[in-house]
């Protein structure tokens, strides 16, 4: 051979990926002749007389290439073959089987137990080198692969490493979310009132809650943020911040006035000055859905506003129920938008019912949304059930319609009774 490559080296100035070639062959002179050529190309040889030797060297050392005679005593060239490959191994080792044969169905039975290469003895030194060429490019585009799978892996690991942070920091998340509704019931002489929040994934856009609106008065509201997860979430905690506070100087609905006395804003102006604070000041690219109402607890006069948001049920003391309001545009949308406001008298019995779009718009298996239909059959069905046992009842019914036990969106509502014994 007039091309020598320098030990550790291929032709091409690549590291050599073939380190350890194993000679496999009863005759002594044969393993003699194929040594004298891998060692002069480079190779590190070591011979075996049997193919039970040999596999034993496989056991114990990460052979790279492997020349193995077809015909042998004992264990042949493809027995051995079929051996080395159940044998657990890092990486992948080449193998070339010498043969006599010529025949297809004797080659195509090496192929099945394992072999790369054939080469027919008596052996030329080319072709031998050009296989063994053959397999380093194999096994050098088997070492990038390896190389790029502990990469991924080692990446994937970080990458999970993360998600469990972030996972976790999005339990507290939950908690802190749902810690904004502090009071899930609250009675207020003969009247009750219940809260419902459960977001669809960690953390959701929606919010309920009430805060005292003066003298006899509460304020409840319940809001809709666009968007699902963090980005809504923190939305929602601006707002609890905005409606949820008892103090007036920190309260966006409520006022002092001039003897310093707490009163609750017209429903409509807060909804307008929400939507500046949100287009000017705020810049996000979230709006949301507002129903604030302004109850007055001993007449049950309610004063409210619906931006956006689905309409509040009023159901009455004989289980019918009633939608109320205009409807109006969401909060944070359009510039200068305008919200008109609207007003009922809830009597002795009545309940009010302000839901989140997740409730109404609650799909079956079947692709049908519950809808205001829907929302009213669940309502009449569990009219005799108040305050928490309601919500109770409602989401079992809820989960049966839907056919799911984890809702796409998130669930949210207040429940009002009005003038309701507490043994109702």
């Amino acid at each position: 051979m007039n091309i020598q490559s320098e030990p550790g080296t291929a032709d091409n100035g690549e590291a050599r990926l073939v380190r350890l070639v194993l000679l496999v062959d009863d005759s002594r002179l044969q393993r003699r002749i194929l040594r004298a050529s891998l060692e002069r190309w480079g190779y590190t040889v070591v011979e075996c007389g049997s193919a039970e030797d040999a596999l034993e060297v496989c056991r114990s050392q990460p052979v790279d290439l492997i020349i193995s005679d077809w015909m042998m005593p004992g264990m042949d060239g493809p027995e051995f073959c079929e051996a080395f490959r159940a044998l657990p191994r890092e990486s992948y080792g080449y193998f070339i089987l010498l043969t006599s044969k010529s025949e297809t169905v004797e080659m195509v039975h090496g192929l099945d137990v394992g072999a790369d290469e054939f080469l027919t003895k008596p052996v030329n030194a080319s072709e031998l080198r050009a296989r063994i060429a053959s397999g380093e490019r194999i096994l050098r585009m088997e070492h990038q692969l390896r190389e790029k799978n502990r990469l991924l892996s080692s990446t994937l690991a970080e990458l999970q490493g993360l998600y469990d942070a972030i996972d976790r920091d999005l339990i507290e998340a939950r908690k802190l979310q749902q810690s904004l509704v502090r009071e899930r019931s609250t009675r207020f002489g003969e009247s009750e009132l219940s809260l419902l929040l459960r977001p669809c994934g960690h953390v959701g856009g929606d919010l309920v809650g009430f805060f005292p609106a003066g003298e006899d008065k509460i304020g409840l509201y319940s809001v809709d943020v666009s968007g699902h997860g963090i980005s809504s979430a923190m939305i929602t905690a601006r707002l609890a911040g905005l409606l949820g506070s008892r103090s007036a100087e920190q309260n966006i609905a409520l006022d002092l006035d001039d003897d310093w006395t707490v009163v609750a804003r017209r429903p409509e102006k807060v909804a307008e000055h929400l939507n500046r604070l949100f287009l000017e000041e705020i810049e996000t690219e979230h709006y949301f859905t507002l129903l604030l109402a302004i109850v007055t607890i001993e007449t049950g006069h309610v004063d409210f506003v619906q931006a956006g948001h689905p309409h509040p049920a009023v159901q009455h003391a004989d289980g019918s129920v009633e939608f109320i309001g205009h409807g109006g545009l969401p909060v944070g949308l359009i510039p200068g938008a305008e919200f008109e406001s609207g007003e009922i008298v809830l009597q002795p019995g009545d309940r009010l019912f302000l839901t989140s779009d997740g409730i109404t718009e609650c799909e079956a298996p079947t692709g049908e949304q519950l809808g205001d239909d829907g929302l009213c059959r669940l309502m009449k069905a569990n009219s005799d059930a108040a305050g928490e046992d309601f919500f109770v009842a409602f989401l079992r019914d809820l989960t049966t319609f839907a056919g799911v036990t984890e809702f796409s969106d998130d669930i949210s509502g207040v429940l009002f009774d009005f003038g309701r014994s507490h043994g109702a």
